[in-house]
């Protein structure tokens, strides 16, 4: 049975979508439905770096996930970050073992696989999967590009007051509650982390986004490697949850940028999509939960992303400079975070951390990488600057749940 999305009536081809590009103008764009792009010569930096790129992309399939956003499969050595390289890609290492081995009986979580499959289609008849050899890469349209004021913007991890990380992050914008954060933390050398992460659809209306991620991070200018799952409107143009990574060199200020969008990520596997939602796989408050397993691995030089226990891809350490992200990190931390300045949006299921399992977020399973290569069952500090309306809570489970927190609440405009 076809997927249900809400993508356009007709399909986009590719070949459509890159000729249409020619003929777009500013004064066009300009009139859209919450356009914000700051001027003609913003809107040509926006087109230009479209048109960049996929110059010389060839994409024998596409097809629009149950979202209704656009995936292009496009050859591997053609995605963004490979495709001006004479690098090869590299070699597919072996995760460290992770040490559970499922959940208890009394709480059946659901894994999440794949989100690509060769037995789903689309609205279309289009099957969600892509040809031996390609990627799925999500389309970036003028239509996206331009509910942002600048480029930069885009790329950014939040359009007000910037990324931040909870803790590293020296941004003052962190006083003026734009970032509110339910989060556990520890300072430890590691070379990444895995938890499993349940997966819930939290109303976020007008505001920006709301979130449950890793981050991996260290040095000064603070430097990251970050996964998760987010509910972001404006971006996604959907009020389901999305699957994302992102990153940043110097702390939010000029480098980052969300999936496979600034021509970092250098992707491996075709079973996901990156960028792609997860709305069929929502927990329901009170029933069946669905989760998905996430882990950040620095081997050979270069920190590796896997979801479900297989490599996706990864990225290279080299674009970190030199920095502590070259060679390790220092602190690991978990959790969610919200981000708007007038009214926050929930953070999870929308219940705080005490309702428990099946009834609010959590992330289990909770282990580093030490620097030796074996993982080790996390022992993770909580912080809860707004706990009128987020909060969290750190238990150690008995095997195989081992570390695990709960964490989430409600928002609303009170959050002090």
């Amino acid at each position: 049975m076809p997927d249900s999305n809400t993508g356009p009536t007709y399909f986009p081809e590719f070949r459509n979508f890159i000729e249409s590009l020619d003929s777009a103008t500013h004064e066009e764009y300009s009139l859209r439905h919450l356009a914000r792009v700051r001027g003609v010569s913003e809107f040509n930096t926006m087109k230009a770096h479209i048109l960049n790129y996929y110059e010389g992309v060839e994409v024998p399939h596409s097809f629009v996930d149950s979202n209704g956003q656009v995936f292009d499969c496009i050859p591997i050595e053609q995605q963004p970050a490979l495709r001006d390289s004479t690098v090869e890609v590299a070699a597919i290492p072996d995760s460290p073992q992770i040490l559970s081995t499922g959940p208890p009986r009394d709480h059946q979580a659901i894994p999440i696989a794949g989100q690509l499959r060769s037995d789903r289609v689309d609205k279309y008849g289009h099957s969600m999967s892509c040809p031996p050899g390609t990627i799925p890469v999500r389309r970036i349209t003028l239509d996206e590009l331009t509910k942002w004021e600048a480029l930069d913007q885009f790329f950014s991890k939040s359009p007000i007051g910037r990324g931040r990380h909870p803790r590293l992050s020296a941004d003052p914008s962190i006083a003026s509650g734009v970032h509110k954060y339910a989060h556990a933390y520890q300072g430890v050398d590691n070379l990444g982390g895995h938890s499993f992460l349940n997966v819930w659809d939290p109303a976020v209306g007008s505001q920006v986004f709301s979130l449950s991620q890793h981050w991996y991070a260290g040095g000064s200018p603070v430097q990251t490697a970050e996964c998760g799952w987010q509910v972001f409107p404006a971006k996604y143009n959907t009020t389901q949850p999305v699957l994302f990574i992102y990153w940043t060199a110097d702390d939010y200020k000029t480098t980052g940028a969300y999936n496979l969008e600034g021509s970092h990520f250098i992707q491996t596997s075709s079973s996901w999509a990156i960028g792609g939602t997860l709305a069929a796989w929502d927990s329901a408050y009170g029933g069946a939960q669905y989760e998905i397993e996430m882990q950040w691995y620095l081997t050979g030089g270069n920190w590796w992303l896997y979801l479900g226990g297989n490599a996706v891809g990864y990225y290279p350490g080299s674009q970190y400079g030199g920095g502590q992200l070259a060679s390790s990190a220092t602190n690991i931390d978990y959790g969610g975070e919200v981000v708007d300045n007038t009214s926050w949006p929930p953070m999870g299921s929308g219940s705080f951390a005490n309702a428990g399992y099946s009834y609010t977020a959590y992330q289990r399973d909770i282990e580093y990488i030490s620097t030796g290569g074996g993982l080790v069952s996390a022992s993770l500090t909580p912080q809860q600057l707004s706990p009128s309306c987020f909060t969290i809570s750190v238990q150690m489970f008995a095997a195989p749940w081992n570390e695990t927190i709960y964490f989430g609440g409600p928002g609303g405009t009170g959050c002090a």
